[in-house]
């Protein structure tokens, strides 16, 4: 990682090559580029020793032009102040570009979990939701977190538990968190949305025959070749659908201690399984396991999937990436000055604020869900499950045979909730992809998906500002 990038500066680069296209004043895009709050704040936790340690912890709303703002919640050794306002600013874009209604927010601690146990991970996490609680930093109408690195549904149950108990009576409050667990409100297709999201943004831009033809591939994800950094939710959902629903090749997944290759492909459940058992992918059988993993990322391949953390193809690496699509899992993979190198190599780049808009657009479900009270699906169910069997006896009738059970069984279900969430998100992910490549395609100013998407995030919230009778 180069340590010398700063994060949020990078991203203020994407918004002003962005902004430089638009005609709005510098006052409106000042104010759309910058944090509108950045609440910082320390802890005690004590330890078994009779010592106390200092905690850090952080929650930055970065734009207000929509409430509540949305953003996940990171626990991270070397998380820091900067790297929260620019994950909080990439929320604000990411939501826009996908018509999610909220503003961008992000929170983070400074710790490494693998370092305290659940009772302190436990504590840790309702003292943080007490001190956000205090100030009005979290709330249903607020600003409403979500899991990120470091955290998952356990932590989000904790949130939504203190802040119940600090509000009782609120009828919404389960809506003040998402990620949850199922049976505290959580939705279905949460936890591997992000992923799905990847892929079906890997899907869509395969489709597009001409831009596969420039880069000397066919369309479609089949018999592609992926590497994939990062093997964690994300980078395991990817790689799951990718290789499940896309038929493509997983040929090399990189950790933060190894990687393990095999250009005949690997199998993404059974390397989940051996990881689960080992607590590493090293030594993955059939695979040869390198620990160079950064290395990985330079092999060729048709995709490379950066799931993992931020900075991780810099202006020093950027020339030796042979992969023809980069796809973002993780936020802010690429910095600016390799993202020149790259695109000069005429390599196709999703970015990561719409690759990974998948997590934020099912939170907006499970938000809707919470708001509502109600089981997607539960109304309808029922009825969808007749009409189908109405019309397949109708079917029957016109052409003289009868279906077997088995085959109405599949036809006549019903939509359950799972179905209308990966609905709704390949249809956000499809539709958002087509309009960021056909501003690409009609605004000459716009080179890549990158500024497009930047560009129609910032008409969006400019917009938001223009309607409030904010900015002239």
């Amino acid at each position: 990682m180069n340590n010398h990038t700063s994060f949020f500066e990078n991203v203020l680069r994407y918004v002003d090559r962005a902004a430089s296209i638009t005609k709005y004043s510098k006052g409106l895009l000042d104010q759309i580029k910058h944090c509108n709050s950045v609440y910082s704040f320390e802890f005690p936790l004590p330890l078994p020793d009779g010592k106390v340690e200092v905690i850090k912890a952080w929650r930055v709303e970065h734009s207000h032009h929509k409430l509540p703002t949305k953003g996940g919640i990171r626990y991270a050794p070397i998380v820091d102040e900067d790297e929260v306002k620019a994950l909080a600013a990439l929320m604000t874009y990411k939501c826009a570009i996908v018509d999610v209604p909220f503003g961008g927010a992000k929170g983070a601690i400074q710790i490494d979990p693998k370092n305290y146990t659940p009772e302190q991970i436990e504590r840790i996490t309702r003292r943080y939701t007490h001190e956000l609680t205090k100030k009005n930093f979290i709330g249903p109408g607020v600003d409403v977190p979500a899991p990120d690195y470091g955290t998952g549904e356990r932590e989000m149950a904790w949130i939504a538990d203190t802040y119940s108990a600090m509000n009782p009576g609120v009828i919404d409050s389960i809506a003040c968190v998402t990620g949850k667990p199922i049976s505290q409100g959580g939705i279905r297709g949460r936890r591997e949305a992000t992923g799905r999201g990847v892929f079906y943004a890997l899907r869509e831009a395969c489709m597009v025959a001409e831009d596969m033809k420039q880069l000397g591939l066919e369309p479609g994800i089949a018999g592609k070749r992926i590497i994939v950094q990062g093997f964690g939710n994300v980078g395991y959902h990817a790689a799951k659908f990718c290789q499940e629903e896309g038929d493509a090749r997983i040929i090399a997944i990189a950790e933060y201690d190894c990687a393990i290759i095999k250009e005949e492909g690997l199998d993404i459940e059974k390397v989940a399984r051996h990881r689960n058992e080992n607590g590493s992918i090293s030594n993955y059988p059939g695979a040869r396991t390198i620990t160079d993993t950064m290395s990985a990322l330079e092999m060729e391949c048709d995709v490379l999937i950066p799931a993992a953390l931020e900075n991780q193809i810099t202006e020093e690496n950027a020339n030796r990436i042979k992969a023809r699509i980069i796809v973002e899992g993780a936020n802010g993979p690429t910095t600016p000055a390799a993202e020149q190198i790259l695109l000069e190599k005429n390599v196709l780049i999703i970015p990561d604020i719409y690759a990974n808009a998948g997590g934020v657009t099912v939170s907006y479900f499970e938000w809707l869900k919470n708001l509502s009270h109600v089981r997607i699906g539960r109304m309808g169910k029922r009825y969808e499950q007749f009409a189908e069997l109405r019309q397949m006896r109708m079917i029957e009738n016109l052409i003289g045979k009868q279906f077997t059970d088995e085959d109405l069984a599949k036809v006549g279900r019903g939509p359950d909730e799972l179905d209308f969430v990966n609905s709704g998100l390949e249809d956000t992910m499809v539709v958002t992809y087509q309009r960021l490549h056909e501003l690409k395609q009609t605004t000459p100013q716009i080179t890549d998906i990158r500024i497009a998407a930047f560009y129609d995030a910032i008409v969006k919230v400019a917009r938001s500002y223009e309607e409030l009778g904010i900015f002239p």
